[in-house]
């Protein structure tokens, strides 16, 4: 039976429990869930599709999030009670730490069995449901994949490029390069086409039509077939994999892990990666009961200024013990470690600490945690006391107040939350690193290309979560009721955190400009590379297609920028609307002479009439062509998610100049545009929110902050699926989150008592 103690410990550890396991699920599946979620919906995957999504990816981030939020919960718990001098009272009451242990255990021990339940059971059921529900969207959808005007690489020996991409489906402006037969020898141009899947019979076809087939060989003997339709009969084992998506370690059960182990050896193959699953599965809810112990050693404390520390430490206690985890594996693979020493290594190294950390809190309860600070973080610290800083010089006294606190909870949001990005990445593409598809540089490469990114989802969040917490405890701690009543609206009192506000959506929208995009390029090229496929068209060395300007498409073999020169260089030149062919020309080498002349060497051109017929065939030996200037071919393939907005916008203008569709591409500017100003409407609908919680404090603030982050979230990428089907304007589309968000922000300041 609980004694009235325990259940007291319990109910005030469910609420941070709750709130840490909802924050660090949603940010551990929304960047995930973001990129097929959107894609599906836009392409017209039933609702039902992308909600399957969702909760195929719940298991997996649950078994990682719920040791990590039962450890800030215990931390944010006991520093609540040392803060308001709740644990000063247990001791006075003859309570030890010791008698502590049994609340904190009893919740432990059930986080234990519901992780381990998860990993045993939920995660291969639902990891295997999530490949099975992307293969079959992807194979239903398949020419979804194709994006216009970007060469799609993925069918084997063949590459395709069209033009446009109708709402209806299909493709218009057609262009295929079929090289089964040889390199560059066959060529096929048509108005529309498409792609035909057959699920019951296993087959993949490309139907094109109103089109001609170019075929031709280097020694200049060619031919031109004028068609209707016809249809490409593609490999269909890039959609159809034998016997489905086959399961990897993770999607396999104890018994089935063990079964492939007894394959290995029986090939003389000792198995490493399918014993260290085995024992993962097992090790991972055990760290339940490692963070309990480790958890209320930190927190509970006498003293009221410990428990910013023991949150700090905290999000390093989780960063260590991944980081244990994975180098285990990692030694594991090189045979240094035993499988089952390699995966209980991070239990036993802090488990070790927790135990010391224990004792020495029992006998000191009124040490503080120390956590050594920047020199300038120092000096930020001096501000309450002294109410003076250089960092706040031109301030009043209430908003240098007001700023310290909302910077103390916004430093603290950012870091919490891209450390738990750094962890999901971490232990997403540790894996393919041990298994030789990467090295350490590239994931390290990987991560810090990332955080540009990190940041650009992680700043709103802060923003959010920082308002509404500093507002919350303001009004927990009677402030906001002093400062009215010394004639000081809640208006001016946000005044503060608005103009944080704004500088958090300057700085958004600097990111975007600058290194975001880069930055993006660089680690997709990177992730394709460590997932065992070409960067395609993210590496310029390797990118083998580019349109040129003047509708001209490039193929080659290699292309060295600093040398300016190609090997196995192919040119297509055709008409306005890109139906026929007008000139193809073949050269093994050619070189930059200047501007947009180049020196061709050992090659042919050949010509064509109006109606798509082979007119003058011309051999050379050495020629001059005018072709685009280097620069062309060293310049990032267009993508939006890798252009700025000024990029974004020029390419735009030159599509639309062509008279292209550029719907696609408009949603996407005006997000640019949008998305900065994310971070005022958040601040200006936090205030009232923070105001209409009461004295809940904090906790609430961030049980709110979630719930608007998900519905603000799902918000924009339905309206941005919407806009990029057609059905809404594109600047509609991206801005409409806004104008919905602000709308009710107004509303809400315009009636919440000031």
């Amino acid at each position: 039976m609980l004694k009235i103690l325990d259940r007291y410990v319990i109910r005030q550890l469910l609420m941070p429990f709750g709130m840490g396991l909802l924050v660090f699920t949603f940010l551990f599946i929304i960047p995930e869930f973001m990129k097929y979620a959107e894609d599906y919906i836009a392409k017209g995957a039933p609702m039902r599709v992308v909600v399957e999504v969702f909760v195929a990816l719940l298991p997996m981030a649950l078994g990682l999030t719920i040791p990590m939020s039962l450890l800030m919960a215990l931390l944010v718990t006991f520093g609540r009670l040392s803060a308001d001098r709740e644990f000063v009272a247990f001791q006075a009451c003859g309570v030890s730490l010791r008698r502590l242990l049994r609340p904190v255990g009893l919740v432990s021990a059930v986080c234990f069995a519901a992780t381990m339940y998860i990993l045993m059971v939920s995660v291969p059921e639902s990891n295997q449901r999530f490949r099975e529900i992307t293969f079959n969207v992807i194979a239903s959808l398949a020419e979804g994949e194709v994006k216009p005007r970007v060469f799609y690489e993925r069918f084997p020996n063949i590459d395709l490029y069209v033009r446009d991409i109708p709402p209806e489906g299909g493709w218009t402006g057609v262009f295929v390069s079929d090289n089964r037969s040889g390199e560059g020898s066959t060529i096929y141009l048509a108005r529309r086409g498409g792609v035909v899947i057959d699920r019951e019979q296993q087959s993949v076809e490309m139907v094109l039509y109103e089109g001609t087939r170019h075929a031709a060989d280097q020694a200049g003997k060619y031919e031109v077939f004028a068609f209707n339709r016809i249809v490409l009969n593609l490999s269909p084992e890039s959609l159809f994999p034998k016997g489905g998506p086959p399961k990897g370690d993770r999607e396999m059960s104890i018994p089935e892990l063990r079964a492939r182990a007894a394959e290995l050896r029986a090939q003389g193959v000792f198995p490493h990666n399918q014993l260290f699953e085995i024992h993962k599965k097992f090790s991972i809810p055990a760290a339940c009961l490692v963070f309990g112990l480790i958890g209320l050693a930190l927190g509970a404390t006498n003293r009221r200024d410990g428990k910013m520390a023991s949150f700090v430490i905290g999000v390093a206690i989780v960063f260590v013990y991944y980081i244990l985890l994975w180098l285990g594996q990692s030694m594991t693979k090189g045979r240094v470690l035993a499988p089952w020493l390699a995966a209980w290594l991070p239990n036993i190294v802090l488990g070790a600490a927790g135990i010391v950390f224990f004792k020495w809190r029992g006998r000191v309860a009124d040490r503080p945690l120390g956590v050594p600070l920047p020199a300038f973080l120092s000096r930020l610290g001096t501000v309450r006391a002294t109410g003076r800083s250089r960092f706040f010089a031109p301030l009043g006294t209430l908003d240098r107040y007001i700023a310290l606190t909302y910077l103390r909870m916004l430093g603290l949001s950012a870091l919490a939350l891209c450390s738990l990005f750094y962890i999901a990445t971490f232990t997403e593409y540790t894996e393919k690193v041990l298994k030789g598809a990467g090295t350490w540089t590239m994931l390290w490469m990987f991560l810090a290309y990332q955080t540009p990114q990190y940041l650009y989802y992680v700043i709103p969040l802060s923003v959010l979560l920082a308002t509404l917490v500093t507002v919350a405890l303001l009004t927990k701690n009677s402030e906001l009721v002093v400062m009215k009543a010394c004639g000081i609206s809640l208006y001016r009192v946000a005044l503060p955190m608005v103009g944080a506000a704004v500088l958090a959506g300057a700085a958004l929208f600097g990111l975007e400009q600058t290194v975001l995009g880069p930055s993006n390029r660089k680690a997709e090229a990177i992730k394709w590379v460590m997932k065992g496929q070409s960067p395609e068209t993210f590496d310029v060395l390797n990118r083998r297609w580019v349109m040129g300007s003047d509708g001209a498409i490039y193929h080659y073999n290699y292309f060295d920028p600093r040398q300016r020169t190609f090997n196995g260089l192919w040119v297509y030149e055709f008409n306005d609307d890109m139906t026929l062919l007008a000139a193809r020309t073949f050269a093994q080498r050619a070189s930059f002479v200047t501007d947009t002349v180049w020196q061709v060497e050992h090659g042919w051109t050949r010509e064509f009439d109006a109606t798509g017929q082979p007119q003058d065939f011309i051999p050379f030996a050495e020629a001059r062509r005018t072709f685009e200037p280097a620069s062309t071919f060293t310049t990032e393939s267009p993508d939006p998610d890798f252009m700025s907005f000024t990029q974004l916008r020029e390419y735009t203008e030159r599509l639309r100049a062509s008279g292209l569709d550029v719907v696609k591409q408009q949603v996407a500017l005006w997000r640019k545009l949008s998305f900065p100003f994310v971070t005022l409407i958040m601040t200006l609908l936090a205030v009232p929110f923070a105001v209409t919680i009461g004295r809940s404090g904090a906790m609430a603030g961030i049980g709110v902050a979630i719930a608007i982050a998900i519905v603000y979230w799902t918000t924009i990428s339905v309206f941005a699926a919407m806009g990029a089907g057609g059905v809404m304007a594109p600047a509609l589309a991206a801005w409409a989150p806004n104008l919905l968000f602000g709308a009710g922000a107004l509303y809400l300041l315009l009636t919440v008592r000031t």
